[in-house]
């Protein structure tokens, strides 16, 4: 078999892995500083989680506004709290994950200590918080899932964006990371948080459109199955719609070859 074929085959099995129980199935997305503008090397601040359920659509959310305003704090008093009310965020956050620790998690792009699951568990612990780490195997990467089942020119960049455009998926809402990140820097907190609520939902559409076998992209069948002999007869031994009219033809006629070896020897 082919390794594009193998690619295939394993993005979408983790696909329906990820729908199997839906019930046990976060989407996460969230929001934080600019990691590209730090000069001294220090990690982006996180600023707001968002986590729906992906068979209830329930959605739980984590702010550092959610949490000033609980402690009564006002919009322009936050800055001076940031650490703490962050802390208490990532505290929160670190409990929901401990306690849905047989959870698996859908994300986009969320891989590693720049932007991703390690990047929040450490700037709990920069807060001498104790974060809950979630095990690689719970976690599914919608954006490498469609790279495996697409291609890598299965949409334009960016990639998010543009399968929001193509799909006609609401972006109300919806803000970039740099557009989150200077929203933060602007004190728009509200903007921001529902920035990450949005992303949240477009994540859970996308997956389902793709589960479904209905998401819209730019690719090809030569950018799916390959440019090769090897990828094309693998998509034909394996196409349901080809191979069950062969096996049926096939069995018909090693019967119609029995029937006249044993009925032309009477």
């Amino acid at each position: 078999m082919s390794k594009v074929y193998n690619r295939q085959v394993q993005a979408r099995k983790d696909l329906e892995d990820v729908w199997k129980h839906p019930e046990i199935v976060n989407v996460i997305h969230y929001s934080c500083e600019s990691f590209y503008d730090r000069p001294d090397g220090s990690s982006p601040r996180i600023t707001s989680i968002a986590v729906k359920n992906l068979k209830t659509g329930q959605t739980r959310s984590f702010s550092i506004h959610k949490y000033g305003e609980l402690k009564g704090l006002k919009a322009d008093e936050l800055e001076n709290h940031y650490n703490e009310l962050e802390k208490t965020m990532l505290d929160e956050f670190a409990g929901q994950c401990k306690e849905q620790k047989e959870y698996r998690w859908l994300h986009w792009n969320m891989r590693d200590e720049n932007y991703g699951f390690h990047a929040i568990e450490l700037r709990h612990r920069i807060l001498e918080g104790e974060p809950f780490s979630i095990p690689d195997n719970q976690k599914f990467d919608l954006s490498r899932i469609l790279i495996g089942i697409f291609g890598k020119a299965y949409i334009g960049h960016p990639r998010l964006e543009s399968l929001m455009e193509k799909n006609k998926v609401s972006n109300i809402g919806f803000k970039t990371g740099a557009e989150e990140a200077a929203a933060f820097d602007e004190g728009n907190y509200v903007g921001l948080h529902q920035s990450t609520l949005s992303k949240a939902d477009v994540l859970s559409n996308l997956s389902q459109l793709a589960y479904e076998e209905k998401l819209k992209t730019n690719a090809s069948w030569l950018d799916i199955h390959g440019h090769s002999f090897k990828a094309f007869f693998n998509w034909f031994a394996h196409n349901p719609y080809i191979a069950f009219p062969i096996t049926i033809i096939s069995l018909l006629a090693n019967a119609f070859f029995i029937f006249t070896l044993f009925g032309g020897s009477k």
